[in-house]
């Protein structure tokens, strides 16, 4: 039904029919990478000279944001261009989807695969899926043709007998979690052998590339790692100063440029766009097998910058100019706005839609039209950026026994000044206070929550 309707309510953005085919549009989206865990962010010990290329060729982003510090939220707004809040696609109790979980997206949430489907694009879901397992919230059913992935998180389904807490994390195999790999609605591997799994994916999106190079394409490739276990191939063990961690970046920083070299060889890179970034911040409980959101505070699971500023990487040869480093905020709700205008569709109307058009500030024609970045921990909105300031109503660590705490007047920090949110000037600026609390009531207002689908559990 959310494809017929969605179909209808599309429309070519000029009268008629464009004279040139709509561009490709590829997401590659990491799970749990830290803003500082690529060279060309400045980690010191993890080399990604692929995607060090895709940066100096295209745009790389100083302040992009996942519009979610954990992975279901996450990947709900990327695909609905929706805070999560909106789709009921977060929980203050159950942060993420589970294997026992009964909820997923929606049926009447209108995805961007449905949008670029009825503009006549094949699509295809790759890697980890994670917004319901069960028929009817599988890709397939979510306006993509193909999927082939794991539907949830690689910690979950864990074996009984396997080393009990972290210990199997800290010499991870493949036989302690019994997570399916499925090509679209069938199981086809379980365990999915998690060694050879970025290569796999990496490789099924080459095949759909040469397979669909005649027709516009969509491809969202959702990586599984860094995100623990931690698993890399043979080729990639042992390669990195940065130890498994490093080994892992670097095998997806590989895929990355097998992807970007099949678009040249086959003449497609000046007709595809390709975006990369990931959901949420480093998991730092998980010490070095956990990554690094450089001088960002905290990490995935918070609200402080390092556990929702992300690396964002934009390359479309011959349309976005090459070496840009903007400091201009985006969020992954944009990609979806930005790429259904792409494709010559309308935005939906209908509802409340976060993404922002970020073509004049891809194209070199103007700025991004985003000054005011939303940061929700499940369903409450604990802190609001607007221009460089940034107000935290509720501040709590990412992980840990610790309650939040309240801010009566909210803690205030500068971002551009100290993007590490150390000095709290607060007492300085009430006048910033008093907006920035006129904003968040702004926004609540607009706000009508349905009930969570992440609380919805299966009957035993």
């Amino acid at each position: 039904m959310a494809m017929v309707a969605f179909a209808i309510g599309l429309k070519r953005a000029d009268s008629g029919e464009p004279t040139e085919r709509p561009p490709n549009i590829v997401v590659i989206f990491a799970d749990d990478l830290g803003w500082g865990d690529l060279s060309c962010y400045g980690h010191p010990t993890i080399r990604t000279p692929n995607l060090d290329r895709m940066a100096a060729e295209g745009m790389r982003f100083t302040q992009f944001y996942s519009a979610a510090c954990v992975c279901t939220p996450s990947r709900a707004a990327l695909l609905t261009g929706r805070l999560p809040i909106r789709t009921g696609m977060c929980s203050d109790k159950r942060r993420v989807l589970f294997p026992d979980s009964g909820g997923g997206i929606p049926a009447e949430e209108l995805t961007l695969a449905e949008g670029l489907k009825a503009q006549g694009y094949a699509t295809a879901c790759i890697g980890k899926w994670h917004l319901g397992h069960l028929p009817q919230f599988l890709p397939a059913n979510n306006g993509f043709d193909t999927y082939f992935g794991i539907p949830y998180s690689n910690d979950m389904d864990r074996v009984a007998d396997s080393p009990k807490g972290r210990a199997a994390f800290w010499n991870p195999k493949v036989k302690y979690w019994n997570v399916p790999l499925m090509r679209d609605t069938r199981i086809v591997e379980r365990p999915a052998d998690q060694t050879t799994i970025t290569r796999r994916y990496t490789e099924e999106a080459i095949r759909f590339i040469r397979e669909h190079r005649s027709e516009p394409f969509f491809i969202y490739l959702a990586h599984n790692m860094p995100h623990v276990p931690l698993f890399r191939s043979k080729r990639f063990a042992d390669r990195s100063l940065r130890g498994l961690y490093g080994d892992v970046v670097e095998e997806i920083d590989w895929g990355v440029g097998q992807i970007l070299q099949t678009l040249r060889d086959l003449k497609l890179e000046r007709q595809t766009i390709v975006w990369f970034t990931s959901d949420n911040g480093p998991w730092l409980i998980f010490d070095e097998l956990g990554g690094s959101a450089g001088l960002l505070r905290d990490g995935k699971g918070s609200t402080w910058e390092g556990g929702m500023r992300e690396p964002g990487i934009v390359w479309w040869p011959g349309r976005i100019p090459a070496g840009v480093v903007t400091q201009e905020l985006a969020t992954t709700m944009d990609i979806y706005t930005t790429s259904l205008k792409l494709a010559g569709a309308e935005v939906p109307k209908d509802r409340v839609v976060d993404g922002l058009d970020l073509r004049p500030l891809l194209f070199g024609q103007g700025k991004s039209p985003r000054d005011t970045v939303y940061y929700y921990r499940g369903r409450r909105l604990m802190a609001i950026r607007h221009g460089p300031w940034k107000a935290h109503f509720i501040t709590q660590p990412a992980y840990g026994r610790a309650k939040p705490t309240y801010h009566d007047p909210p803690v205030l920090y500068h971002l551009e000044h100290d993007p590490s949110e150390k000095y709290n000037v607060a007492d300085k600026h009430p006048d910033v206070i008093a907006q920035l609390k006129r904003l968040a009531e702004k926004h609540k207002a607009t706000v009508q929550a349905p009930p969570s689908q992440l609380e919805i559990r299966l009957k035993p």
